[in-house]
């Protein structure tokens, strides 16, 4: 079976799987079985934050820069999208009427998110051009100060709420959102294979060393950082839209601090480790909610009141036991994401002479002609 049609089966598998879970999430469930609300508002969280993860690790993970500014782009994100649905979403819905209320709604939320991914992006290259040929902590800095200076400016917009809040249509639901969240993971698998992730894997290893060889390190650099911010933008978008209302309170640095946790704990520079953490990240703090009453004698003991400094132990040993994460840098079960390549003719195997490439046959005919010459 050729990868291309493994890649059309899986797509389809994840497509249905995710219909059947949005359908589970809804008032009638689907023939029957159904999800809680909670349970279902972590599962979509789930699938935002591996957005935001699998898009920072391009930068962090494979680029090698180090910027915590993520929660800005994924403001610029939620609030131009949030501006435009409010303003101009159901002009759009009444436009595209035909389509029926689902369908009405699907097309306002794509336009949705193709604004919030450009803004983002436009904000990722303004950002980018003059700090990325910052280092390290320099280069942490900026961005750091980026999203907090986004975040200030929008708490003084009055049209887009201020320090109240933003009312937000909800369009967006666990089938838009896992939708997303697959595409992010391809393009970025996609982008990390190709030559220009080599490039940016070069310098990470060694930017002096990519100079040197001919890598243009700004603009690769560059290109990451508008490519992540965009991803970052349209997980904005869709965390708006199914909050359905906006507080900057969401988007101060703790939210990149948030987010650079989930790739550190996974793996820098592994895919499916920014997924595991992303995971990890957000579900560990629900299910030590849940901790158990201990009573000793006449003193109760209320494990889930010291969640959040259990969740802080449980951090630090695992960067002490497990310093590059849990994967590291290795990959699992994304053969499926590979591109397929052609094969050079020159070693392919054909006809009675199977297993020799066709490039030693041609040598040894010419060896061979060349001999009986000499006869």
């Amino acid at each position: 079976m050729s990868s291309w049609v493994k890649g059309l089966i899986t797509g389809i598998v994840i497509i249905t799987l995710l219909y059947v879970l949005n359908a589970m999430m809804s008032k009638t469930g689907f023939f029957g079985a159904g999800i809680d609300d909670y349970t279902a508002r972590i599962l979509v969280f789930i699938a935002i934050n591996i957005i935001l993860a699998t898009s920072l690790n391009l930068i962090n993970g494979f680029t090698g820069q180090f910027s915590i500014g993520h929660a800005g782009f994924m403001a610029v994100g939620a609030y131009s999208s949030a501006y435009f649905t409010v303003n101009h979403g159901k002009q759009i819905e009444n436009a595209f009427s035909f389509l029926g209320e689902t369908g009405s709604g699907s097309v306002v939320l794509i336009i949705a998110v193709i604004i919030g991914a450009i803004v983002a992006a436009i904000s990722g290259l303004i950002v980018g051009i003059p700090s990325l040929r910052l280092k390290g902590d320099y280069l942490a800095i900026v961005t750091l100060g980026f999203a907090e200076i986004i975040r200030i400016v929008i708490l003084n917009i009055d049209a887009v709420g201020g320090a109240t809040g933003y009312q937000v249509p909800g369009y967006a639901n666990f089938l838009w959102i896992g939708f997303f969240a697959v595409i992010t993971i391809v393009v970025v698998h996609n982008i990390v294979k190709s030559d220009s992730g080599r490039a940016l894997v070069s310098i990470r290893e060694d930017e002096l060393a990519a100079e040197a060889m001919g890598v243009n390190t700004t603009r690769y650099k560059v290109s990451a950082f508008v490519i992540s911010s965009a991803f970052a933008g349209i997980a904005g978008v869709l965390f708006a839209h199914y909050n359905k209302f906006l507080s900057t309170n969401d988007f101060q640095f703790i939210k990149s601090f948030e987010i650079i946790i989930m790739i550190v704990i996974g793996g820098m520079g592994s895919m499916t480790g920014a997924i595991i953490g992303a995971i990890v990240v957000t579900l560990l703090p629900e299910v030590l909610r849940n901790l158990p009453d201990i009573q000793f004698g006449s003193t109760v003991f209320r494990f889930a009141d010291l969640r959040l400094v259990i969740f802080a132990l449980i951090l630090i040993l695992t960067m002490i036991l497990r310093p590059q994460g849990i994967l590291g840098t290795r990959e699992f079960g994304l053969n499926w994401l590979k591109r397929p390549r052609k094969t050079s003719e020159g070693t392919e195997s054909v006809g009675a002479d199977a297993g020799v490439p066709i490039a030693q046959q041609e040598e040894a005919k010419h060896l061979q002609s060349e001999e009986e010459k000499d006869i």
